[in-house]
């Protein structure tokens, strides 16, 4: 019998004590969950009073967050591909819808992937040759959504053309017409593959959910009946900016916008006890690595923009587009009720996944490091400590930032540019970059997007 969400609460709640007093084995199982257009603002415990997500808040409770994960690219697809390859999207190639993006199927042409992508080896790849059994339950938007690839020998993928409601999906290679509700439908598919494991074989499961992404329609009522005298007073948008690109529509009625997008987020949250209580059943949770991770940010009014970097001309690289959330949750390793400030990247957690597990990481030229140290509370070596800056790419605009400033460059330096002071204005409302104050970071930072891109583009 699935528990209520009483006792999904109770059973994170005890986390902590298990953090505590046991040790699980060298290789454990693996559970990486992802969302779209989920921001790291837009949940309870990253500080946000109005959305609703006390599952997610009670994982992260009973594990680690990190106050400073960052995307590589403001952008869900591309962005993922760099989460499963550790490789940049200068060096995997993937780009995302030109204009708008939504569920259902975009325009010919609009989405890309290079023949190459193929040849890329995702940590399913890796993980696979370690002897674990790999699953893919979800929204993969990598291409070929309905052939199941890089070894996830459990494979159920949504079919581009669906929506919410009702969707095709490719199970194991073959189509379906699917009735339901699609969050829910992926998670019984992903209890369904943790149903097959016994724990004498590790295993890898990517949850990949499309939550909250646009558009709203096709979520059940009783989520948007939570919020439908939320006035999102405390979300700090703004009237819409001449620059704004997509979604613009949005941007007609934010608290309305807002209230729909809240609703597909705590949907989204109500998953998280459905895949909780299988582990546990199974007897499967001591011995399981839980990673919770955006797949892109969302402006959601802030900057007078909706979506992430393709919600402005020019392109953006606004924290709330690029700061996702980033939760790990693994009894008896990693403790519990706990934050850490260092600056991570998408491109860092496939590192951090071959080190959890003993397994070597590729050699293909990969900018990210493992800070395992830091999920299981050890130290760095005094002579390589853990770095202080994070880049990002999209197109033809580049990104650094370390913990107090980031530089936007654009065309190669052509501009626009931008560089803010996030420690002192956060809400990035200031730009520095012609400021002579500056010159000594702008310059800085300038040479280190400069070798960043030199030594990663391929």
């Amino acid at each position: 019998m699935p528990s209520t969400r009483r006792q999904f609460l109770a059973q994170a709640a005890a986390v902590p004590l298990l953090a505590q007093k046991r040790t699980s084995p060298a290789r454990p199982n693996i559970l990486m969950i992802t969302a779209d257009d989920l921001a790291a603002w837009m949940l309870g415990c990253y500080g946000n009073t109005e959305i609703r997500t006390p599952n997610i808040d009670e994982l992260a409770r009973g594990g680690m967050r990190f106050i400073n994960s960052f995307v590589c690219t403001p952008a869900a697809s591309a962005n993922q591909a760099t989460l499963l390859t550790g490789r940049t999207p200068m060096q995997h190639g993937i780009q995302d819808f030109l204009t708008d993006r939504p569920i259902e199927n975009p325009p010919q042409g609009q989405f890309e992937v290079p023949p190459s992508f193929q040849k890329e080896v995702m940590i399913s790849d890796i993980l696979a040759e370690q002897g674990y059994r790999c699953g893919f339950t979800g929204v993969w938007d990598m291409g070929s959504d309905q052939t199941p690839q890089h070894k996830f020998d459990f494979w159920y993928t949504m079919m581009r053309g669906s929506g919410y409601q009702n969707p095709h999906m490719s199970r194991n290679g073959q189509v379906v017409d699917e009735t339901g509700y699609l969050p829910d439908l992926i998670s019984a598919q992903a209890t369904h593959f943790l149903d097959g494991q016994a724990g004498s074989q590790p295993f890898f499961l990517v949850a990949s959910y499309p939550n909250p992404r646009a558009p709203y329609d096709g979520h059940p009522e009783k989520y948007r009946d939570m919020y439908a005298q939320t006035k999102f007073n405390a979300s700090e948008w703004e009237p819409a900016a001449p620059n704004a690109l997509r979604d613009k529509n949005y941007l007609q009625d934010v608290p309305g916008s807002l209230r729909k997008v809240a609703a597909a987020t705590t949907a989204l949250d109500d998953q998280i006890p459905k895949l909780f209580d299988k582990l546990s059943e199974r007897k499967l949770r001591d011995n399981t690595l839980i990673l919770l991770v955006g797949a892109n940010g969302n402006l959601l009014g802030r900057h007078g923009l909706w979506g992430a970097g393709l919600a402005s001309d020019p392109i953006n690289m606004y924290d709330e587009a690029i700061q996702v959330p980033l939760i790990v949750n693994w009894p008896g390793n990693v403790p519990a009720e706990a934050s850490r400030p260092q600056l991570v990247s998408s491109y860092d957690v496939l590192p951090m996944l071959c080190d959890a597990v003993d397994a070597p990481v590729p050699s293909r030229n990969l900018c990210g490091r493992s800070f395992l140290p830091v999920v299981t509370n050890r130290p760095f070596p005094k002579k390589d400590p853990w770095r202080n800056l994070v880049f990002g790419h999209y197109r033809n605009t580049d990104m650094a930032r370390d913990n107090r400033f980031k530089l936007v460059l654009r065309d190669d330096g052509k501009g626009p540019n931008e560089l803010f002071d996030v420690r002192g204005d956060p809400r990035e409302k200031v730009n520095q970059y012609a400021n002579p104050q500056f010159i000594t970071v702008r310059d800085r930072l300038t040479a280190g997007i400069a070798g960043w891109k030199k030594r990663y583009s391929s």
